[in-house]
């Protein structure tokens, strides 16, 4: 069980609920604090005071003050206007975690929403109701308006949602499930549907894996070192300490450890002095991306605490202020920061695989990795697809933050493009993970053939490589002979994506 009090959640807890369907309670704190903020705004109505949101209209029609008497129509028409997500619907783990990350948002309890509106989109997370939300319509400010308004409209009882692996009508849902759908009072719709949780629940997913795929490039590097004869001396801590960045000197550990007891990848070697810089140079180019993760880590971890709607109820200083939390800045610079570090994993990984396959520099090897070239082209063009995703990440690593239209008749005159920023992130992520996949697959490819040489490629692999080396041909074979190459290169993406190769390793040798 997961306890919210918008205060403490963590990005494993957020993981666990959107990925593995842990449930969700509202912790006795936060349902005092959402109780307490709800009854001032409570106050207010009845004072008649004029506040943005509760009695005005929204954007540009913040002057335009609502009765009382229309303040639950004007919340559910704010809900469906803005429903204008369009385009393919976001994966359910993403939608969860936006689900969670809004409820806790709430639970601090300066939004003004009532317990039971909180309560009843927790009870539709841990019944796995999951609205439909397409991924393409937020410009990040205020917040993602869009996507969490197609959340809050299936919270009353509209629309369609996921519900045990059909698609079917929220309302439909709700009664299967005995929910009983939300009927908006005053302030609600803006509680709702103002904020960043969209771009954060992409994100966070996307940085999750990406902490993961740091592990995969370190492994892959080391069976690349093993096939190529690297030199172990480059990983040597005294270098790396003398530079400082804590990545750089993780990165260089990792491969250490994986190397340790290596007879093909060597502490010195007789007949070479230096290896290119996609090998020689990993700790500091992985170590670069994995500072950057880290610093991204750092950020999304406020934000899933964070109160990002407007207005702020601040009950115990008696005041409503309209302030601009929502605004996506902080998460689109970072995000954006997270797909270029990911990149680079993908840009280096390549660079070896070119490595492998090339017979002018793979130390040896076949051409390609294969034994019979000419009527066989092995790996040739496994190389060209990790070449293209390579490139075609170069097109989503343009910062969407360097971007902005105005909107709401130029009241919100910046815009942080911060969703847009989240999903080029994933997207990059999916092309490295596939690019590293590529390179893992001509790594053990090329171990075999050492080992087909004679050179004894598998036998005096190191440890944690070996244990790496058996984990894969579990899976997959050696390829004698062209074989169909995207079934081959899918069972690597998915070993890439699973992290089965991390615990076989990690057996062996801890990982930073």
């Amino acid at each position: 069980m997961v306890k919210i009090n918008g205060k403490d959640l963590t990005i494993e807890e957020v993981i666990s609920v959107c990925r593995e369907g842990e449930r969700v309670e509202i912790t006795d704190e936060a349902k005092k604090a959402i109780n307490r903020s709800r009854a001032y705004v409570e106050k207010k109505l009845e004072e008649k005071a004029v506040i943005y949101g509760l009695t005005t209209g929204f954007g540009k029609f913040a002057n335009v003050v609502i009765s009382s008497e229309q303040t639950a129509q004007l919340q559910k028409n704010l809900i469906m206007s803005h429903t204008c997500a369009m385009g393919e619907a976001y994966p359910i783990e993403y939608v969860r975690a936006a689900m969670l990350l809004r409820c806790n948002n709430l639970s601090r309890g300066y939004s003004g929403i009532r317990l039971s509106t909180v309560q009843t989109m927790v009870d539709m997370l841990n019944a796995g109701i999951h609205p439909i939300v397409p991924e393409k319509g937020s410009v990040g400010s205020s917040g993602d308006l869009a996507p969490l308004s197609c959340i809050a409209l299936g919270l009353i009882g509209q629309g369609m949602v996921e519900y045990k692996g059909n698609i079917v009508e929220a309302a439909e849902a709700m009664k299967d499930a005995g929910i009983t759908p939300v009927e908006l009072a005053a302030k609600e719709g803006l509680a709702l549907n103002n904020g960043t949780q969209m771009m954060t629940a992409v994100g966070l997913n996307t940085l999750w894996d990406a902490e993961k795929l740091l592990k995969i490039a370190d492994i892959t590097t080391a069976l690349t070192g093993e096939a190529l004869k690297a030199i172990r001396k480059a990983y040597d801590p005294k270098v790396h300490e003398i530079r400082g960045h804590r990545g750089q000197i993780d990165e260089a550990e990792n491969l250490r450890n994986l190397l340790e007891g290596s007879e093909n990848a060597l502490w010195l070697h007789d007949d070479k002095v230096q290896d290119p810089y996609s090998q020689r140079c990993a700790p500091q180019i992985h170590g670069a991306s994995r500072d950057a993760i880290s610093h991204v880590r750092s950020i999304v971890e406020r934000e899933i605490n964070a109160v990002t709607d407007n207005p702020l109820v601040f009950a115990d200083d008696d005041e409503v202020v309209s302030g601009g939390n929502f605004h996506g800045q902080p998460m689109a610079l970072a995000f954006d920061f997270l797909k270029i570090a990911i990149s680079e994993l993908a840009n280096v990984s390549e660079r070896r695989t070119e490595r492998l396959v090339n017979p002018a520099t793979n130390e040896g090897l076949p051409a390609f990795l294969t034994k019979h070239g000419g009527v066989n082209s092995g790996y040739m063009i496994a190389q060209y697809a990790a070449a293209s995703m390579v490139s075609e990440n170069k097109v989503y690593d343009h910062p969407a933050c360097v971007d902005s239209i105005p909107t709401s008749a130029n009241q919100e005159d910046h815009v942080s493009m911060g969703s847009t920023s989240a999903r080029t992130a994933a997207l990059v992520l999916d092309d490295a993970q596939k690019v590293l996949a590529i390179e893992l697959s001509a790594a053990v490819q090329a171990i075999w053939l050492r080992e087909e040489m004679g050179e004894g490629g598998i036998s005096k692999l190191a440890p944690a490589t070996r244990a790496a080396y058996e984990y894969i041909r579990k899976m997959s074979d050696p390829v004698e002979e062209d074989i169909i190459m995207l079934d081959e290169l899918a069972k690597f993406d998915a070993m890439v994506k699973d992290g089965g190769i991390i615990e076989a390793v990690e057996k062996v040798v801890p990982l930073k």
